[in-house]
């Protein structure tokens, strides 16, 4: 999935996607360890994956902090 159509996605889409991918992770480790994973790519791809989230929901939560009166970036 690109970065432009994960930051259409609602927080709660956001937070539902990444549960999905850190399970299929998971279970994509567990096949790689008993050799049964027929894609060795896939690892990789789902690790992208659940990094791409967290990165979106991240600059997300930045915007808001940014946005809150009271915090600025030059009050460092």
């Amino acid at each position: 999935m690109k970065a432009a159509r994960v930051r259409e996605l609602t927080h709660d889409e956001l937070v539902r996607k990444q549960q999905e991918v850190t399970r299929d992770l998971f279970e994509a480790r567990l096949e790689a360890a008993t050799g049964q994973l027929g894609h060795t790519h896939k690892v990789k791809v789902l690790r992208r994956q659940v990094a791409r989230l967290q990165t979106i929901m991240r600059e997300r939560e930045l915007e808001i902090g940014a946005d809150a009166p009271g915090s600025s970036a030059s009050d460092s």
